[in-house]
């Protein structure tokens, strides 16, 4: 089978297709014939060795995936050949990037009827960072209000669908280019970060989602409300220290099947929508990750067809 890998860490030029042969699945795990995987910027840390996630050399790149199970561990119950599944391969986030892939049953779900393997494979890691920064560790309710920097990113336009459903009030930062897709997913401000201050443009929030980092999340602390949070998924380190009564939490984000089906029951009911920027095959992989690094391409998700 044809899998990207690298057996150096570096810059894209490091990436290769090598043959392998196809896994056999151990204990916990599946086979899954791989139609699509999601490219991230995870994925370009781990290229370059300054992901958390430590793996040893030669290995093969990619975590979000879709595809059809090929084959099952007999300890695994919950899923069978031929069934349509999307997700996460390991706690490790590679292993993806591959004519077929080991994935754990556990971090793996079937794939909303609603999307096509392109769209399903763009979902699983961002979809599901937004639901845990806005349902788990803020624990948002109806009514709060939210302020989500990066809304036009890819974790942050599914915050914003996420808060708007649940009923907060939603305020957003993001581009020019993309206020107006931003303001389609429901977000009743959106703020030009590039034009406006948003401390000018925002009253006092329950609730800031951090997909920035740096200076715009320092100065968000200035606008949340006593007893609120903030929630990044950019940096553990603060300029400054939140106010005494102001709460501030970084995680790692977590994939389990029971996140990724509640995810897939939203896309089933029509409530979310997928984007996909850029569509590339296997190949092309070197490309798709210096697209990673700054080099042009359509907004949304970059996934390879494999």
């Amino acid at each position: 089978m044809k899998a990207a890998r690298i057996h150096r860490f570096g810059q894209p030029d490091v990436i290769v297709i090598d043959d392998l042969p196809r896994p056999v699945p151990g204990a916990g795990q599946v086979l899954i014939r791989i139609v699509a995987a999601g490219v991230g910027p995870w994925d370009a840390l781990i290229r370059e060795q300054k992901s958390v996630v430590n793996a040893s050399l030669p290995l093969t790149l990619g975590s979000d995936l879709s595809g059809i199970v090929e084959a099952v561990n007999p300890d695994v119950t919950q899923f069978k050949a031929g069934d349509q599944v999307y997700g996460v391969t390991n706690p490790q986030f590679i292993g993806a990037y591959a004519e077929y892939a080991l994935a754990s049953a556990k971090m793996i779900a079937r794939k909303p009827r609603s999307l096509d393997f392109t769209l399903a494979a763009s979902v699983p890691v961002v979809a599901v960072t937004a639901w845990q920064m806005l349902f788990e560790y803020a624990q948002a309710k109806s009514g709060q209000s939210v302020l989500i920097h990066g809304a036009g990113g890819n974790v942050g336009g599914y915050a914003v669908q996420f808060a708007c459903q649940a009923g907060l009030h939603v305020f957003a930062t993001a581009s020019s280019a993309d206020t107006k897709y931003v303001r389609d997913l429901g977000a009743e401000t959106v703020i030009d970060y590039n034009a406006v201050r948003f401390e000018d443009s925002v009253p006092p929030v329950d609730v800031v989602l951090d997909m920035v980092g740096g200076n715009t999340r320092d100065r968000s602390l200035r606008i949340i409300k006593p007893g609120g949070i903030l929630v990044s998924v950019v940096s553990d380190r603060m300029h400054e220290n939140p106010p005494g009564n102001v709460r501030f939490v970084f995680f790692l984000v977590e994939v389990t099947s029971e996140r990724l089906d509640k995810i897939t029951d939203l896309f089933n009911q029509g409530k979310l929508t997928a984007r996909v920027g850029t569509i590339l095959p296997l190949e092309q992989v070197r490309a798709a990750h210096q697209m990673l690094g700054g080099a042009p391409h359509k907004p949304g998700k970059i996934v390879l067809q494999i």
